[in-house]
């Protein structure tokens, strides 16, 4: 399968995206469960790479691996701490023009939601599952109260049984995909973007329905500022190509706001930059504002993860590991006779009880 990504260019202010689908139309669930998981075409004969359009899982040369570090190091010296501020302090301005100029035009289908992350599509059980009977149990064992369903307090989605946030929704390319194809009657998706713009941008879409979804303006930088649900009330929370747009100080705070929000063995998921992706190797002098942290021509900024740095933020934020592996993607123009190496990371962290 090839899996899109909303990569962006390095120094320009457009979006650079990955081919999706054509129309932006959403796939029903069953033809979903037909596509494979990433990581099934490999380029065994270097003479076939103008083949296809993308291979898996591209072993990197020893050569390779010392060009990108030699590169990324030629580039390292960071920006005054006063124009680091600016981008800082601004950074709400710069993301409200992204949205300003780009609108929905670059609007993409992101058909392997549902095959990387089956978490996201109709459920295949009873709301009250053996897995969520397990959890009652033990916190019955643990002594401590069972927490609320929260079926009796008045917030957005309150009455759900399954709840969905996706942390930067931007123009709304995941979560409308969610809705359309999980007809879930329990089912309710939050959408929470930096840029009102965007958020804006959402709330007019004609498939934006109040009853079933919930779009609000939130810093997530800001582990102080209030979302509109409560602790332990969520199932999955979505963060696709948006932790890295956060200053990497703030990423530990953020991430353990996050946490409280999530039930016990609700999950969280993330789809994001990995180091020395084919956008890091791009930037040139001028655009570092600290190690891996850069900033775009268009004033956003962007950082590039290890797989380690990613189970340090969430395990310390008292997440369980599922899954962290690193996508080594090799994308072909086949018309130019390009090629582009793409380094993305997929994580599922779990929330779990505290061990009796």
């Amino acid at each position: 399968m090839i899996m899109a990504a909303p990569a962006i260019a390095a120094d320009s202010s457009s979006v650079e995206i990955m081919p999706e689908t054509a129309n932006g139309s959403t796939e029903d669930f069953t033809e979903a469960q037909k596509r494979p998981q990433f990581g099934t075409r490999f380029l065994t004969d270097p003479r076939q790479v103008f083949q296809h359009n993308a291979w898996d899982n591209v072993e990197w040369s020893a050569e390779q691996e010392e060009a990108a570090q030699k590169k990324v190091q030629e580039n390292c010296q960071p920006l005054p701490a006063e124009k680091q501020e600016e981008f800082d302090s601004r950074a709400n301005e710069y993301w409200n023009d992204f949205y300003t100029i780009h609108e929905n035009r670059f609007f993409k289908d992101r058909h392997w939601l549902f095959t990387e992350f089956p978490e996201l599509a109709p459920r295949q059980k009873a709301p009250q599952d053996s897995e969520e009977m397990a959890t009652t149990v033990q916190y019955l064992l643990n002594g401590e109260d069972v927490p609320s369903s929260h079926t009796d307090t008045k917030f957005p989605g309150a009455s759900a049984s399954y709840r969905i946030l996706e942390v930067g929704c931007g123009v709304g390319n995941t979560v409308f995909p969610i809705l359309k194809t999980n007809n879930d009657p329990g089912l309710f998706v939050y959408g929470c973007d930096f840029s009102s713009t965007a958020v804006d941008l959402v709330k007019s879409n004609p498939e934006y329905d109040s009853s079933r979804c919930h779009a609000f303006v939130h810093d997530l930088s800001d582990a102080s500022a209030e979302y509109p649900m409560p602790d332990a009330s969520l199932d999955v929370i979505v963060l696709i190509f948006v932790l890295s747009a956060l200053h990497p100080q703030k990423m530990q705070n953020s991430i353990n706001r996050l946490a409280r929000l999530l039930k016990p063995g609700g999950a969280l998921l993330l789809r994001d930059y990995g180091r020395y992706d084919m956008a890091q190797l791009r930037f040139k002098k001028g655009r570092c504002l600290s190690e891996n942290f850069y900033v775009r021509g268009d004033g956003t900024r962007v950082y590039f993860f290890t797989q380690d740095e990613l189970h340090d933020l969430f395990s310390s934020a008292g997440l369980e590991k599922v899954q962290n592996l690193v996508d080594r993607r090799l994308q072909v123009n086949r018309g130019k006779q390009l090629t582009m190496y793409r380094v993305w990371l997929q994580c599922k962290y779990r929330k779990v009880l505290a061990p009796p």
